[in-house]
C-alpha cells in the first residue's frame, strides 16, 4: 500500500455567483489537469440570508455534470424541461447537463437562517457532451452510511466503499463521492483507487493528513517503528489535493474532522471552458453560445 503524497493544501476563497450569492470556491476556472475529471467545487455555507437568497436564477449548462449536496436548509430548483423540486438537508442532486439545459437553483435557509451545501462540477468526455440531460435526485434516507469500529462514519453518495454502494450510478468518470467523519483523536486510513485523481475538502473540525515525504511539511512525527513521516494540518475550508497512491491517512484533532473525499478517473481530453458551458474545442464553445443566443440550445426537449 502507498500513501498518496499531498501536492497542495489551499483555503477556499470568497467569491460571488448567481444573482449575488456569497460563497467560497475551493477550486475552479483554472488549470483542470490536477482535478480531472472535476472542474469546480463551491462551498455555499452561510448563516446570513441576505448573502444567499438571491440564488442562481435561470442559466444554461452543457457538457458537464453538476452535483449539489445539501447539509442544511433547502434548495428549490426548476428547469427548461419542466422539472421542479426541492433538495433538503442530506439530499443530493446529480444533474447530467449533457447537450444542454436551462435551470435555476434558489437556496432557502432553515429556521435558523442557515444554508449549507456544496456544488461540484464534473466534466463529461467528448462522447457524452451531447447526451440527453438527466437527473438523479437522491433523498438523504437513501444514502447509505457505514460506521467503522473506531466510530468513523462514511456516507457513500457515489461509488463503492466498505461494502456499500452509493445510489448515484451510470457516471462516466466512475467517481467516488464520500462524506467522512472521523472522531476526535482517531487516525484513519482510507483507500483511494491508484488510477484516479483525488482530493479532500474539510468542512468540520480539523486534523492532519499524512504524507510520505515533503520538505515543506508543517511538522514531522514517527509512526510506530517506521520511518519519520510528514503531516499537513487542514482545518475548516481546507482543500487537500493528493498525488497518486492507493490510500490517504488522516489524524483527527480534538473536535474530530469531517470532510468530503472525492476521486474520479481522469478523462484526459482538451477543455474549452467559458462560464457554465464546457466543451473540447473553442469552436464547439462558440457554437454552444451561438445556439444559446438564437434559441436552438436545447436539443432534447
Amino acid at each position: 500500500m502507498s500513501i498518496r503524497p499531498i501536492k497542495q493544501i489551499v483555503q477556499a476563497q470568497p467569491t460571488m455567483e448567481g444573482a449575488g450569492v456569497r460563497l467560497r470556491r475551493a477550486f475552479g476556472f483554472g488549470n483542470t489537469d490536477d482535478f480531472d475529471p472535476f472542474l469546480l467545487l463551491d462551498d455555499f455555507r452561510n448563516e446570513n440570508p441576505e448573502d444567499y437568497l438571491a440564488g442562481f436564477p435561470w442559466h444554461p449548462h452543457r457538457g458537464i455534470e453538476t452535483i449539489t449536496y445539501v447539509l442544511a436548509g433547502t434548495v428549490n430548483h426548476g428547469d427548461s424541461l419542466g422539472n421542479t423540486g426541492t433538495l433538503g438537508a442530506g439530499d443530493v442532486q446529480w444533474m447530467t447537463a449533457g447537450s444542454g439545459i436551462l435551470h435555476q437553483e434558489m437556496p432557502r435557509g432553515n429556521q435558523q437562517g442557515q444554508m449549507h451545501g456544496f456544488q461540484l462540477w464534473a466534466n463529461l468526455p467528448s462522447s457524452l457532451k451531447m447526451t440527453t440531460p438527466r437527473y438523479q435526485d437522491i433523498l438523504s434516507k437513501d444514502i447509505p452510511e457505514v460506521t467503522d469500529d473506531d466510530g468513523t462514519k462514511v456516507r457513500v453518495i457515489c461509488g463503492d466503499f466498505w461494502g456499500k454502494s452509493g445510489p448515484v450510478d451510470g457516471i462516466a468518470a466512475d467517481p467516488r463521492y464520500l462524506d467522512v467523519s472521523v472522531p476526535p483523536g482517531q487516525r484513519k486510513t482510507l483507500p483511494v483507487e491508484t488510477d484516479r485523481h483525488g482530493f479532500a475538502y474539510v468542512f468540520g473540525g480539523a486534523g492532519t493528513f499524512r504524507d510520505a515525504s515533503d520538505p515543506m511539511a508543517v511538522k514531522t512525527e514517527n509512526v510506530g517503528d517506521g520511518p519519520e513521516t510528514i503531516t499537513y494540518e487542514a482545518g475548516n475550508r481546507s482543500l487537500v489535493l493528493f498525488g497518486r497512491g492507493d490510500e490517504v491517512t488522516v489524524q483527527a484533532g480534538e473536535e474530530g474532522i469531517r470532510f468530503l473525499l472525492v476521486s474520479g478517473r481522469p478523462i484526459e481530453e482538451p477543455v474549452a471552458w467559458q462560464g457554465p458551458i464546457v466543451m473540447n474545442t473553442d469552436e464547439e464553445l462558440r457554437q454552444a453560445y451561438h445556439e444559446l443566443h438564437d434559441g436552438s440550445f436545447i436539443k432534447h426537449p
